[in-house]
């Protein structure tokens, strides 16, 4: 199945895993935004305070499991589909 979000965290891989590294140790959310074309490093609190109760229950829970795994939280945001999707990445 195509998930061009995907694609798009693929496609910025390399970008997104040194902003990362820079910023390991405080275990951030990140944010790939399609419309801007920029990476974001959020320190997860900041993140989780901008989301639905809903979906901050969900990051909660996401970002809990991939830290046990190694992985880091990326989010891609698509302002013209009004969409927020979330990946585990391996890190």
């Amino acid at each position: 199945m195509y998930d061009r979000y995907w694609d798009a965290v693929e496609e910025h891989g390399d970008i997104i895993l040194g902003l990362y590294k820079r910023f390991e140790a405080k275990k951030p959310v990140m944010l790939l935004d399609l419309q801007e074309q920029k990476i974001y490093a959020y320190p997860y609190n900041d993140f989780k305070s901008d989301l639905t109760e809903r979906s901050q229950v969900q990051l909660e829970e996401q970002y809990e499991a991939a830290i046990l795994d190694n992985k880091m939280v990326v989010f891609v945001r698509d302002n013209e589909k009004e969409e927020l999707v979330s990946y585990s990445v391996e890190y």
